[in-house]
């Protein structure tokens, strides 16, 4: 388990006015940062300190978000997960939201407990550590022992439900800057952010499509999970067996062979293809701190709360164009597109050009992987041709430009799953086999 942040936190600012104060606090914060910043270009004409600018900025911004925890906390983690949507300070620093928060006191825990059984932990458990030995962005994980059994125990944050709504209208403002994006874009896509954060905060759903998920996907070669407790868990606690293993950056610091490498590669390949076509529902998290992995290569899946149900009629468009026949025919992919609401009929002739040559690209680049089996995913030219794209000057001002949400909501967090799963792929510098079950 990873080393999580040591200061721990007597109170979560719950209120209204509270949450909102902060946000005005780190908002003030920021400002003064900049103002230093450009005062100092002004007096040393030398002054190159733009990275630092940004470490201070990215410093303030996390230690605001990790007091609030909750929604807030958790656009910084899936933030963290894109490398090219903020400067590396900000990935950096948002990156140790996915198991680093400062945790809880075990007052608050003890409260929680009382609140959904009527008993403190150590009346529950045998054991119960005092610390989290994980505290994330929802809540933080406890060892807890009973009858010499190992557990952990998920602690839902005091307010987090509840403050979602509220939250995320705080976020948006901060996220439109920091990011550059089209606020039209983000207006549309808040909603669908708002429904999967408020699923995430329900434990009885997350008990509930974890027993399920990992039913349908216990015969997936070399992933394990963990067995789930109803009756030790509720709304607020959700008590599963603890797995022994290590999250990746410490896996990879073991210097595991490619043999290993590509092992884990595969688990990790095969189960997201067998939840998104065979399930057609997904775990939509998939960051670093939601895989535990041992020293042989058994991926342990762990954090079913961030689970995305895919409609039919959006499955089958958005997988459509990546067969490649279907890609080049002009008018599939023009009827594709429209469908899907990456080009209106209204757009000029122009930015209809502009934006076919630029979906189409971004449709290859995701599908490759599918069409190439074996795959590298160590290469960096595959990589950088995405942060290519991203990157491209003119590609940003035609999104930042628009005046219409380009793309339809369920695709945020399939675009995310893709980008998470590809980017864990390549940390591990696997080499496996790309089969998909739908090109099958």
């Amino acid at each position: 388990m990873e080393n999580i942040n040591k200061k721990v936190q007597k109170s979560i600012p719950s209120s209204r006015v509270q949450r909102v104060s902060r946000f005005v606090k780190v908002g003030a914060k920021v400002s003064t940062n900049y103002i230093k910043h450009y005062a100092k270009t002004v007096v040393d004409a030398d002054y190159k300190g733009k990275e630092e600018l940004h470490k201070e900025n990215a410093a303030d911004v996390y230690d605001a978000l990790s007091e609030l925890k909750g929604s807030a906390l958790k656009v910084a983690q899936m933030m963290s997960m894109d490398k090219n949507m903020l400067p590396q300070a900000y990935t950096d620093k948002f990156q140790m939201s996915q198991y680093s928060a400062p945790p809880l006191s075990l007052p608050l825990v003890n409260k929680t407990f009382m609140k959904a059984f009527g008993k403190a932990p150590y009346q529950i458990f045998d054991e119960f550590s005092k610390e989290a030995v994980n505290a994330a962005s929802i809540g933080q994980v406890h060892l807890a022992v009973k009858d010499g059994q190992k557990y952990a125990v998920k602690v839902q944050y005091p307010g987090v439900a509840e403050s979602v709504s509220s939250d995320l209208k705080m976020v948006k403002p901060i996220a439109v800057r920091m990011m550059g994006l089209n606020e039209q874009d983000v207006e549309h896509y808040m909603e669908e952010v708002e429904n999967m954060l408020l699923s995430e905060t329900d434990y009885n759903l997350e008990l509930k499509r974890s027993q399920e998920i990992t039913s349908a996907c216990k015969d997936i070669k070399n992933v394990t999970f963990p067995n789930y407790y109803p009756d030790l868990s509720s709304k607020k606690i959700l008590t599963m067996d603890w797995l022994d293993g290590m999250h990746l950056p410490d896996f990879l610091e073991t210097n595991p062979s490619q043999e290993i490498r590509n092992k884990v590669g595969q688990a990790l390949w095969d189960f997201y293809d067998h939840q998104i076509h065979t399930l057609k529902e997904v775990h939509a998290d998939p960051h670093p701190g939601n895989f535990i992995i041992n020293k042989e290569g058994l991926l342990g899946i762990i954090d079913f709360g961030c689970v995305k149900e895919i409609p039919s009629p959006f499955y089958e468009n958005y997988f459509d164009l990546m067969v490649p026949e279907n890609l080049n025919n002009d008018e599939k992919r023009k009827q594709v597109f429209s469908n899907m609401r990456f080009i209106y009929d209204t757009d000029t002739e122009e930015d209809k050009n502009k934006l076919d040559a630029l979906f189409s690209s971004m449709i290859e680049i995701l599908s490759r992987p599918f069409h190439s089996s074996p795959f590298d995913f160590s290469q960096e030219s595959y990589f950088n041709e995405i942060t290519a794209i991203a990157d491209n000057q003119d590609n940003q001002n035609l999104m930042k430009s628009s005046k219409k949400p380009r793309g339809q909501r369920d695709g945020l967090y399939l675009n995310r799953t893709y980008f998470g799963l590809y980017s864990i792929l390549h940390q591990l510098e696997a080499t496996i086999e790309t089969k998909s079950v739908y090109f099958s």
